[in-house]
């Protein structure tokens, strides 16, 4: 007998999240009047620019992130032409 198989869920569009040393990780608020949370990616342990990243915030905590549907990266160089 073989095991029931699991449905396939196509991969969103976008693909893998992929982040560089610089880019800024902006987290949007789940809750309504709360704020977005952005930090720079200071290290990227992930191979090939892929989740964890080590995120220093604005307010200078520094966490290990596992990046879910609700975060951007935003690439350093478009952060630096604001």
């Amino acid at each position: 007998m073989t095991p029931p198989t699991k449905p396939v869920r196509p991969a969103r569009s976008g693909g893998v999240m992929k982040a560089s040393v610089g880019d800024v990780l902006l987290v949007h608020s789940r809750w309504v009047g709360h704020h977005n949370r952005v930090g720079e990616i200071i290290e990227v342990r992930g191979d090939d620019g892929s989740p964890p990243y080590v995120v220093r915030f604005e307010d200078g905590h520094e966490a290990l992130c596992f990046p879910g549907p609700d975060a951007v990266i935003e690439p350093a160089k478009a952060t630096a032409e604001r």
